[in-house]
């Protein structure tokens, strides 16, 4: 299941590619955004389902609202001259923008306006799903530049009863429990908060795919953030809270300035602890986080009532760094080798978990290794003696699973996992049924 250099510097060119091609794709949480971005990544993922969701379908608190449709948006001065232009950046136009068409003097203009002072060069990313607005988002250099006047207000968009669309894939292994893998898909144009997230997605379920046995079942998500995942746990969520053994929100994985970890609402579960153990296995420095800090659909998946063990792996985490949500989040921020990097801590995530079983030793005392070839049979001052194999065996009383035992030992889970099945080959160890 390793995957060796080559292929992992090829993995991040082709994520890093995807992002280029899905870059200019306005997306928002209904429109056709949304299924031009699950169009793309169902070729790249054969058996990818879309789900639609009908407008004014309940979902727990939430109501799945009228579909936006956006075609397109500007300001105009007296001379006809487009100052703010939607086709120059999708985010020129504040998000679900109801539609307009009206000339404003540039008091009137300004009510409508959205800039970032502390930011001057940025459009800021802002939205208004669930109250009827336009209006334009602009950097705040073009705000204070424009001159009074006389200004057309252009939004040409439709706001009406249609749906909400959502892509599923269910990759069956051995056993039903599952492995959730999810990210969102509702974002325009921002390279690391949004497009990292979906094209890693693709890429794991990619090589979940190519693998010719899985011992879990893996639920790969895309949904629109918060309303998406509230309406797939609306129709899911009972199943999951009984099959998810572990499950990862991907986000904010495209940058190579740092590793972020968040945990899952009450943290211990299996998820916290293959995420917090396989970052300290590779070595890896990182941001711990508090689920105090969480804001992207762990919100969902680890509310009280749902529950279910979610955590993030994230390089930079979302808002912390500085061009979040902004038109300076674009494609120079993510990189192949910060894409690659999440790609790979994942996983070695998910590679753990699909060896992390428990072991139970079948006979009293150490066995007789020497006649088995494990251990020299001759005793010599320097004799080497296969340790790893050795602590395995002496921890295996089945209610230790492996990743505990790697914890224990200090060695590496997939190692510890190779040890476990040569001691089960010669007959010294036994799974325990979870």
């Amino acid at each position: 299941m390793a995957t060796n250099m080559k292929e992992t510097r090829s993995t991040g060119e082709k994520m890093y590619g995807w992002a280029q091609d899905l870059f200019p794709i306005h997306r928002s949480i209904t429109g056709p955004g949304v299924r031009h971005t699950l169009a793309y990544l169902g070729n790249l993922l054969p058996g990818l389902t879309v789900h639609s969701v009908p407008t004014g379908t309940q979902a727990f608190d939430w109501v799945v609202p009228d579909e936006w449709t956006i075609r397109d948006a500007y300001i105009a001065d007296e001379a006809g001259n487009k100052v703010v232009d939607y086709t120059n950046h999708n985010l020129h136009v504040l998000g679900y923008s109801e539609p307009v068409d009206a000339w404003l003097s540039r008091a009137e203009l300004d009510a409508h306006l959205y800039s970032l002072p502390e930011q001057p060069d940025a459009i800021p990313y802002i939205t208004s799903y669930y109250e009827r607005r336009w209006g334009f988002c602009l950097t705040h250099h073009q705000r204070t530049a424009l001159p009074d006047g006389q200004y057309h207000a252009v939004i040409d968009s439709d706001l009406q009863s249609g749906v909400l669309n959502y892509g599923e894939l269910i990759i069956p292994g051995q056993e039903e429990n599952e492995i959730l893998v999810s990210s969102y898909i509702c974002h325009p144009s921002m390279a690391n908060n949004e497009l990292s997230g979906p094209v890693v997605t693709a890429a794991l379920a990619q090589w979940l795919q190519s693998l010719e046995n899985r011992r879990y079942t893996y639920r790969i998500v895309f949904v629109p953030e918060t309303i998406g995942a509230i309406v797939y746990l609306s129709k899911n969520s009972a199943f999951m809270k009984q099959k998810t053994v572990a499950g990862f929100e991907v986000s904010c994985v495209g940058d190579d300035r740092a590793y972020s970890f968040l945990p899952s609402r009450k943290g211990g579960t299996l998820a916290d602890r293959v995420a917090k153990q396989t970052l300290k296995q590779r070595g890896v420095n990182y941001v711990r986080y508090s689920f105090l800090d969480r804001g992207s659909d762990e919100r969902q998946y680890c509310s009280a009532l749902i529950d279910l063990p979610v955590v993030l792996i994230m390089r930079t985490k979302y808002g912390a760094y500085p061009e979040y949500h902004t038109s300076l989040d674009d494609l120079s921020v993510i990189s192949p080798a910060g894409l690659e990097g999440a790609f790979e801590v994942i996983q070695s995530c998910l590679q753990a978990l699909e060896v992390n079983y428990v072991y139970k030793a079948t006979v009293p005392c150490e066995p007789q290794l020497g006649r088995r070839g494990i251990k020299p049979s001759l005793s010599t001052k320097n004799v080497v003696v296969p340790r790893t194999i050795m602590n395995v065996l002496a921890y295996a009383d089945g209610q230790t699973d492996l990743l505990a035992i790697s914890e224990i030992i200090g060695v590496d889970v997939m190692e510890c996992a190779a040890a476990a099945v040569r001691l089960e080959q010669d007959g010294l160890l036994e799974k325990v049924a979870p």
